[in-house]
């Protein structure tokens, strides 16, 4: 689940804008298409542009976005006619039409999303290194480590323990981590990440399993231990403090 900024002037609920993203798990914001709008926006994994009534104003706040100096992937939603008039120039990433279904949107996105964090991994050797507590997980070479012992893990067990430590402390449903985890064209039923957490926790060990907590008729999260879960509240407190002052 990625978090998507929606730049539009339309009066509209995303789903207006883009029919295919209401049938997707993302967070979406929604901000005015104005540069001004960018100054306070919020961190995002992705940036959707509206194009379909206003071509002319996209096209310059696409460019806009990319003299700011982000790396934030930017799709440009167009009409069918738009479509036949955009240049690689304008700044996007990709273009999309406001009419396609979810199945190409999610692909697009997924791209995105994809190509910056390999930028990113190529430029930071230690970016596909995920560190929480004692549980190590590496990217890269598809092995995950607690506290210094190798966990011999299925490519499942893999992907289901270091999704669920890059988000240590935030509560997932069972359909979110089927749809993260296993993608949308996966058509189990949620019982397959119960079964893959009770064999995860039991590779993890006694003295471990903790790691992964049950939220009682909701579903997992990743448990910090305490001391690092209190390292991080203050630090959090800090920059909330920080950013008071500032």
């Amino acid at each position: 689940m990625s978090t998507l900024l929606l730049l539009t002037s339309a009066l509209q609920p995303s789903a207006e804008v883009l029919p295919g993203l209401a049938l997707l798990g993302h967070q979406v914001k929604i901000l005015p298409a104005e540069g001004s709008a960018l100054l306070e926006a919020p961190d995002a994994d992705l940036l959707l542009v509206d194009g379909r009534q206003d071509l002319a104003g996209a096209r310059d706040l696409c460019r806009l976005i990319r003299t700011t100096g982000t790396d934030v992937p930017v799709l440009l939603v167009v009409t069918e006619g738009g479509l036949a008039v955009v240049n690689h120039d304008w700044g996007m990433d990709d273009v999309v039409l406001h009419t396609c279904g979810p199945a190409e949107l999610e692909a697009r996105i997924k791209l995105a999303v994809g190509r910056l964090a390999a930028a990113r991994d190529a430029a930071d050797p230690e970016a596909h290194v995920i560190r929480s507590g004692e549980v190590v997980v590496d990217d890269a070479t598809y092995t995950a480590k607690v506290g210094g012992r190798t966990l011999d893990l299925t490519f499942k067990e893999f992907e289901l323990l270091k999704f669920l430590a890059q988000h240590p402390g935030r509560v997932f449903s069972r359909q979110q981590l089927l749809q993260e985890v296993w993608g949308y064209d996966y058509f189990g039923g949620t019982r397959t990440v119960d079964v893959h957490v009770r064999r995860l926790r039991a590779k993890l060990g006694p003295e471990n399993e903790t790691l992964i907590g049950t939220v009682r008729n909701v579903g997992y999260r990743f448990v910090l231990p305490s001391k690092e879960a209190a390292a991080e509240a203050d630090a959090a407190t800090v920059a909330e403090r920080d950013q008071q002052d500032a």
